[in-house]
């Protein structure tokens, strides 16, 4: 009673394909296979792993470490209100 035979589906195909059309619904499919394959281009992209966190870590803890050097004469307001 729940679920759906293939029949079924084939009519709520040819329902679709009526309402919106061939030309849409291949617009469609072309805007979300280019949706996927820009945000898989993202991933490769982005580094995602233990390995690239590591090197993202290492990358901002060397910045961290030169502006610290490099600025000495300021001073932390929040630390000056804590005390």
């Amino acid at each position: 009673m729940g679920s759906l035979s293939l029949w079924h589906w084939l009519i709520v195909l040819l329902i679709v394909v009526l309402v919106f059309g061939t030309k849409k619904l291949k617009n469609i499919g072309n805007d979300l296979g280019g949706a996927v394959k820009g945000f898989k281009d993202g991933m490769k992209e982005g580094g995602v792993g233990p390995a690239a966190d590591a090197s993202k870590t290492e990358a901002t803890a060397g910045q961290v470490t030169a502006t610290t050097t490099a600025d000495k004469a300021t001073i932390d307001v929040e630390a000056k209100q804590k005390s």
